[in-house]
């Protein structure tokens, strides 16, 4: 990841990835990393402010954890349970 500006993302997106985590609600999550489109099923552990930007914690089907960028997701929904 390049250490480019933060863009704020939208509130209504910050606050659905808020309650995914407080419900535990799986989502299908589509962000870039490393200049390629990565498409995951993940668990939303954590959604924070750090070093002047927001980040997302997650963790995937297989248990590996991962930290995204939030203006680096393209797209998230609920995955259906």
């Amino acid at each position: 990841m390049t250490q480019e500006s933060y863009r704020p993302i939208p509130c209504i997106q910050h606050e659905r990835l808020e309650f995914a985590a407080l419900r535990r609600t799986p989502l299908l999550l589509t962000y870039e990393a490393g200049g390629e489109r990565v498409s995951a099923s993940v668990q939303v552990l954590d959604v924070y402010t750090r070093d002047g930007a927001e980040w997302l914690s997650v963790s995937d089907e297989a248990g590996k954890e991962a930290v995204i960028r939030l203006d680096q997701i393209v797209e998230f929904q609920e995955r259906p349970l």
